[in-house]
Parts: C-alpha cells; structure tokens; sequence
C-alpha cells in the first residue's frame, strides 16, 4: 500500500486552449458586468468617469446570439488617424464568451504574425490579445467606466472625439 506521501500529485493541467477559452470567459463576465452591452443598441457611447480619459464603446451589430463591439478611447492615433488603443470585439451570447478579433483597423492576425502561421502561434496571440483585454476591463473598472457612465452620442461626436472639437471644427 502506498502513502499518500510518496503517490505522486495528479493535478489536471490546463491547455493552452483552454487557458484562453478561460480568459474568453472571465473578459465576458467582465463586459457584461461593466457595461450590459445587450441592452444597447447599434451605435456609439462615451464613458466619461471623470478620469479626462472618455472611452468610447461602439455597438457595431446585435445579433442573436453574437454581439459586434469596438472599445476605444475618444483619442486618435497622430499618424494613422486610428482610434488607439482600440479592440474589436465578438461577444458570444450563447457560449458566454468575449473574444478580441483584432486591435487596429485593417491589422487582423493575418496581418499582424502572417498568413501560414503554426497553430502555436495563432494561440500566442490570441492569449496575448486578450490577455491586454482583461487588464484593460480591470483597470476600466477600477476608474469607474461602467453602465452608470455610459451614454449615447450623435455620429459626428462619436466620429471625431469630444462634442467640443466638433463644434469647434464647424465654426
């Protein structure tokens, strides 16, 4: 008969799949809670928590079971004019899972480690991507952005930043 002293620790490993199927479901919780996207309609919003750094949370399609976002800050990139930092999102209603597509316009993972890829590194930076995805929602969270903070803007507003420069740029 052996101890359990000397039987050898059996501690079920996690994938790297199911690492990131992990964070897809902690960055979905986190969504949800911080901003209850489903009761939102297609279009933009800013957060403003009183930080002078509004975020803007774009609703780009509400489907059945899929959900369409880009969460932005109200601030643009000085050479591509790209919202920055900027992450596209697919919430997976159903499967209660948040996914980070790509993170700039025009730069999907294709573009960013290549058409042929290993498997491997496919997974790396999808980890990677929503790994900065749930750093961001925490640190979002502890300012203060959230459902309460949250309100609809007019296109021209959401297009271009404040409703300040807007009205500014018009004169």
């Amino acid at each position: 008969m052996t101890s359990l002293a000397t039987r050898p620790a059996r501690i079920p490993r996690l994938s790297r799949f199911g690492w990131l199927m992990g964070l897809y479901a902690e960055n979905h919780t986190r969504l949800l809670r911080m901003f209850e996207p489903a009761g939102l309609a297609v279009g933009s919003y800013i957060s403003s928590a009183g930080d002078h750094l509004d975020l803007q949370l774009d609703v780009i399609e509400q489907h059945r079971y899929t959900t369409e976002l880009r969460l932005t800050y109200a601030m643009r990139d000085p050479i591509t004019g790209e919202p920055d930092p900027s992450a596209y999102l697919r919430l997976y209603n159903d499967a209660r899972q948040l996914e980070v597509t790509h993170c700039y316009v025009g730069r999907r993972w294709q573009d960013a480690i290549g058409m042929y890829p290993p498997p491997a590194e496919v997974l790396d930076h999808r980890t990677q991507m929503n790994t900065f995805l749930g750093k961001w929602l925490e640190y979002l969270a502890e300012r203060g952005h959230g459902v309460a903070t949250l309100r609809p803007v007019d296109a021209g507003t959401a297009a271009g930043g404040r409703e300040e420069e807007n009205l500014a740029a018009n004169a």
